[in-house]
């Protein structure tokens, strides 16, 4: 066997390595979802676990040579029962996904009810889209935003699961702006007799660091992403009481997975270790303040945000009423040309389709790690506005990319 470095193996696998490390350094991401993880969680997930079979759980594997891998994990498992203060959890799951897929294995028959957020007002495909396996396994109906306010709209919720008598309830989204009220699902789900879920895939580190409402002891089950504001290693986690723990467990493997990704939750175990550090919870503040800067002056502005602004790490703009011609798609391509990579999103009451929509998000969770302050934002917010003026000027674009090189430069994410 060949033990050749990748340039030597396969060089158009390095080429694409390298091309994808010089654009995460000459670029700024803000797709709320992405995050830049330490080299510490680089290094332990291309680790030699990699190549470790461990199917079960620590102490109860299906296959011998487990005790590195067993050390591993139960770190992982210990330091997220830290951080969250969750009475068990479970750090196998492959995605935020597949953490709630495992729920819904754990406590639902297919046909079950769900009551979740609608996709296009800040929803996500696992809580029940038609197109997902939620949606086709389950009967799903869901919930909105209030349309004047932008925000979850808590008492039409609880009407409507008193209409509609679910089994669980959904909380938690993907492209909500504003904290959440837990105590308000609480009292529902209790109303209805069901479970409650809480889906923290983009708030993760923000509950773990304070800065966020947290779920954990109001909710049945917490689910969450581990490679977003918590900047651990690429997957999901389920966080749940103890008398759920084997049902979850046993829904995770071999319910739907077989076996887990062992240098994923190497990478797991090595982010929690650093949000353990008190300094994570200065960063996670950072991320906030840093939203509220980006989208307070893309307001100045006169974009128009969903909510009005922000207690997380996104914004969502809606350019309907400042750029009525103007797609998210548009948007979204120009300033990716430009060096500024976000997405375009659905907002409430779209008129468009998922695939071209009327809105954009914006997130602050990886120019936080690179050192990106309030300053900066408000900075990186006049540089995408000036893009949505001119979304078709290339010299406005070219002069957009000039200062975004001068910002990767003065903040470096990897040196």
């Amino acid at each position: 066997m060949s033990y050749d470095t990748v340039r030597e193996q396969d060089p158009a696998v390095a080429d694409a390595l390298s091309g994808e490390r010089r654009r995460q350094n000459d670029t700024l991401a803000m797709i709320a979802s992405e995050n830049h993880v330490s080299e510490a969680v680089l290094e332990a997930q291309s680790s030699e676990l990699t190549n470790k079979y461990a199917e079960g759980y620590p102490d109860e594997r299906y296959y011998g040579g487990c005790g590195h891998a067993d050390t591993v994990e139960q770190l992982a498992i210990d330091r997220a029962e830290e951080l969250w203060g969750a009475e068990h959890v479970n750090v196998q799951p492959h995605s935020g996904t597949q953490a709630n897929m495992g729920v819904y294995l754990a406590m639902l028959e297919p046909g079950d009810r769900i009551l979740s957020l609608e996709l296009e007002h800040g929803g996500h495909l696992s809580h029940g889209h038609p197109a997902n396996f939620a949606g086709k396994t389950y009967d799903v109906e869901q919930y909105h935003v209030d349309p004047e306010t932008g925000y979850v709209d808590y008492e039409a919720m609880r009407e409507h699961a008193e209409a509609f008598d679910p089994h669980i309830i959904v909380a938690g989204y993907s492209a909500y702006p504003r904290d959440i009220d837990w105590e308000a699902f609480r009292e529902a789900a209790d109303a209805v007799d069901a479970y409650l879920l809480a889906d923290i895939a983009h708030v993760t580190g923000l509950v773990a660091a304070g800065v966020h409402s947290s779920p954990v002891g109001i909710a049945d089950f917490v689910t969450g992403s581990t490679h977003k504001t918590i900047r651990a290693g690429r997957g999901g986690i389920i966080m749940c009481h103890e008398g759920y723990a084997d049902d979850v467990d046993a829904a995770v493997f071999p319910g739907g997975q077989g076996g887990p990704l062992l240098h994923n939750i190497a990478g797991k175990a090595v982010g929690f270790g650093e949000a353990l550090d008190p300094a994570f919870e200065e960063y996670a503040q950072q991320v906030v303040d840093n939203a509220e800067a980006l989208g307070e002056r893309l307001q100045e502005h006169g974009l128009s945000l969903v909510s009005g602004g922000t207690d997380t790490h996104l914004v969502l703009v809606d350019l309907r009423d400042s750029h009525p011609d103007t797609t998210g798609k548009d948007v979204e391509e120009s300033l990716e040309e430009a060096g500024i990579v976000l997405n375009a999103n659905t907002v409430p009451g779209e008129t468009r389709s998922a695939f071209n929509p009327s809105g954009i998000r914006a997130g602050t969770p990886a120019l936080a790690t690179r050192g990106f302050d309030e300053d900066a934002c408000r900075e990186v917010a006049d540089l995408i506005v000036e893009v949505v003026d001119n979304p078709d000027d290339k010299q406005v674009t070219s002069e957009v990319d000039d200062r975004v090189d001068e910002l990767t430069d003065e903040y470096p994410m990897y040196e």
